[in-house]
Parts: structure tokens; sequence; C-alpha cells
């Protein structure tokens, strides 16, 4: 793309209206094309300004899942929906909710009619599809409360979900009435789950923990479910409890021993929910504002949030970053950055982008505990090592981490965004910090998490 071209791009993509967009318009001399491009060239220069980020994509998820099952019609107002919460409202469509989308606004016009735990009941004649895409919330959420439905379904899966573990959630489902089948990317479901004793190890996944709690309250009889051992990502599982208190779901909980099920359901009226900004999402500007002397701030963002990516501010300001945190907004801006250690196993979604800051940060920063990033859309501990160094950075790749070595700045080239995500978005926030051009191959995949993520960076 020609300094000309690039110009004129940017030019209209400033043109275009405040909502986010569904796809990448690339310009080219004869027209737009609507179709994304293979590949997106992004000049080496800092960014600077204000930024609004899309709704949580993990509030969104369990807000639509029970508002299905517990709720009455309601509305969920959610900015810039992603292709993982597409495929988690067409799946409870496929178990029976009405769920419309239109624009920003996601209406919940019937709910999912549930069946009595009656194994005498025949399954019912159709197999569900439930096309999940790459959205491993979905299929660990739904998959449970399939079994608690007694629905026949089969799960689509798509990218790299087949391949991403299920254990021991699946023994766990089978031992209790389920039969699972397992075809290349098709994962195929009957039975129906029993009340009784779940005990689920919670240094796995914090996903299976949360698709139990909504299962369980599901089903006729009373059911405990224990997490043992450590818990890693309890404030995704908290997030969980919070929207099924308020969908006045009963449960009690001990600890992380739960004792929930066989209880009526007094839903909530009728209600308008507007979803909380993204931390996930702005942890991206917000690393892009450390390595910025004027900074970047973002609005809307709720800092009593149980979301457990707004510790990437305390990451920032461990590195030396300026944080500034008002009312309105929160500004990070550059001073010295200072390599540092990171304990991975509560924040794993944030490594990609934090390993950008720590490319340029003065010192070594050691990354632990970040062995469930190989498990992700990519193996993202050997995709953000490829990265970096592709781009100049020092970084050597550990069994469950990184060693990251600052240097002073990135010289830039073409990098693959291992069609995942959080590694195309980590490649535009390392563009600030390089001394020549990035080529980012597949930038559309931020449409995952972050559909008007390149209209908002190009903004800056």
């Amino acid at each position: 793309m020609t300094d000309e071209e690039l110009a004129l791009y940017e030019q209209r993509l400033a043109e275009k209206s405040a909502g986010l967009l569904r796809t990448l318009d690339i310009f080219c001399p004869e027209n737009l094309r609507p179709d994304p491009p293979l590949e997106w060239t992004l000049p080496p220069i800092a960014r600077s300004g204000t930024a609004v980020v899309p709704a949580s994509k993990s509030r969104a998820h369990r807000l639509l899942i029970c508002a299905a099952l517990f709720g009455k019609p309601c509305v969920l107002r959610c900015a810039g929906i992603s292709r993982d919460i597409e495929a988690t409202v067409a799946c409870l469509n496929a178990l029976g909710a009405d769920i419309c989308v239109e624009g920003d606004r996601i209406a919940v016009r019937a709910v999912i009619t549930r069946k009595p735990a009656d194994p005498e009941l025949p399954d019912a004649a159709s197999l569900a599809l439930l096309s999940c895409g790459e959205s491993g919330s979905t299929l660990r959420f739904l998959l449970p409360v399939v079994g608690a439905l007694g629905a026949p379904a089969v799960f689509q899966m798509e990218g790299r979900l087949p391949d991403r573990p299920l254990q021991p959630l699946w023994d766990l489902l089978v031992n209790h009435g389920m039969a699972l089948r397992k075809e290349g990317g098709l994962l195929y479901c009957s039975g129906r789950l029993s009340p009784g004793v779940y005990e689920i190890p919670g240094d796995i996944s914090s996903q299976y923990v949360s698709g139990l709690l909504f299962a369980l309250p599901l089903l006729s009889g009373h059911s405990t479910l224990s997490v043992s051992g450590a818990v890693e990502s309890a404030d995704y599982i908290a997030m969980t409890e919070d929207a099924l208190s308020l969908f006045l779901v009963p449960f009690e909980k001990e600890g992380f021993r739960y004792r929930l099920g066989g209880q009526a359901f007094s839903p909530p009226a009728e209600a308008d929910f507007t979803v909380e900004s993204d931390w996930s999402s702005a942890a991206f500007f917000l690393c892009l504002g450390a390595l910025c002397r004027k900074g970047v701030s973002i609005r809307g963002l709720n800092l009593l949030s149980r979301q457990g990516d707004k510790k990437v501010l305390d990451l920032l300001a461990a590195f030396g970053a300026r944080v500034t945190v008002s009312e309105d907004d929160v500004l990070v801006r550059r001073k010295k950055l200072r390599g540092v250690e990171i304990d991975a196993s509560a924040i794993p979604d944030l490594i990609p982008v934090l390993s950008v800051v720590a490319s340029v940060a003065e010192g070594r920063t050691v990354i632990r505990h970040a062995e469930r990033l190989r498990l992700k859309e990519s193996d993202r501990l050997k995709a953000t090592a490829a990265l970096l160094s592709d781009l100049g950075a020092n970084v050597r790749e550990t069994e469950d981490g990184l060693v990251i070595d600052g240097v002073p700045s990135l010289r830039g080239g073409t990098v693959s965004s291992a069609n995942d995500h959080r590694i195309a978005m980590s490649a535009a926030v390392a563009s600030a910090v390089c001394d020549h051009p990035v080529t980012l191959q597949n930038p559309d995949c931020v449409s995952k998490s972050f559909p008007g993520f390149w209209q908002i960076f190009s903004a800056l």
C-alpha cells in the first residue's frame, strides 16, 4: 500500500459512522472491496488519542445464557458484537430460544422451555445443530446445559477448537448420564444429566465450572459442585455467579463448593441490560498508550468490574508506565519501562500484548504459569515468541512462559497472525515501536472478539 493509498484509507475510516465495523474495508485504487485482505501493512508510528472498546464478551456470554434459560424476554445492549457472541446466540436459538440481533441490540424474545429431568421421557426427534465456530466459551458453557435439557445435539466446531481439551469435563458429564461422541469437528451429545455430586479440578479451565453452574440449576434434584485444588481464573467464575444472581437463580456457596438445583425459579421482570466495556479489548489500547509519550485513554471502563483483565493497569504500572485513573476515563502514557515478572495463571489473555511492552522494556521480563496459552486459538506462547522474534525482539520460549530481554526498538517486518485475534492485535500494538512497517497476514481474524478494532486503531 502506497503512502497516498494509506492516507486515503485512514481518511475514509475517519469518515465512517461511529458504529463498530463488521468487516475490514481496505481501500484499493479501483474500489472499496468487501472481502477482508490477506495482509495489511501498518506504518511504524506512535499513536495517541481516545478509544472506546466493545462490550465484555465474557459478560455477554453469561447474560445471554442466563436470559435464555432463567429469564423472561429482555434486551441486552452489547456494543461491538463479535463472532463468538453470534455463535452463542445461534446455539441458544437452536436449543429453542428466540434471540434477535439488531445492530448492538440483542432482544431475547422467548426463552428455552426447560424439560423435566424424567428419564422416561423420549428425546426430541430432531438433532439440534449448534454451530459454535471457534468459541471455546460457547462450547464449554453449553455442553453441560445440553445435558441438563436432555436435548440431543451436535456441536459443530471450527479452527483449533476440536483439538482443545474437554477433559475432565467430558468424563464428569458421561458419568452423570450424558453420551458423547466426537468425530472430527463434530461433537454428538445425547442423554440427560442426573442430579448428584459433581467434582472438578479448578486448575484447568474456569469455563468448565461456569458451564456446570449454568446446567445444574436446571435439574430436578439438588446437586453439589465442588471445585478442587488450586482455582485459576477465579474472577471468571465470580462473573458467572454474578450473572446467576442477577437472574435470581438460587445457589449456596461455601468456598468453591456449591449447592444448587431442585428449586422453583422466580424469573426477574423484563429488563434492559447494558453489557459493560471489555477490559480484555481495552488492554491492547492501554498497552499501546504505554508505548507512546502522549498516551491513549479509554472511556467507559468499569473500575469495579469482576473482569480479571483489569489487572492490566497494575501490570503496566509495574512496567513503569504512567497510569492515570479518573471518573470518566483511564489514561496510560509511556515513561521509562523496565522488565517485570508476571504470573500469568489468572490473566492468560493479556500475555501476548504485555509481551510487546516487555520487548522494549529495559532489562528482563519473565512470564511464568502461562502453559494454558498453548491450547488457545493458536499455541499463543509459540505464536507470541514468533511474532516478537520476527519483529526483532529478544525473546525465548520456555515450557510455561517466555523470557524477554528488552531492546530499544523493534525493526518491523512481515508477521503471521496465526489466525489468532489476540496475536493480530498485539502485532498492531508492536508497530508503534518498530523502525519499519509491519506487514500482518490475515488481519481480519480480530473479528472473533473485536470486529471494530482496525477502525478504532486507525483513528488514533
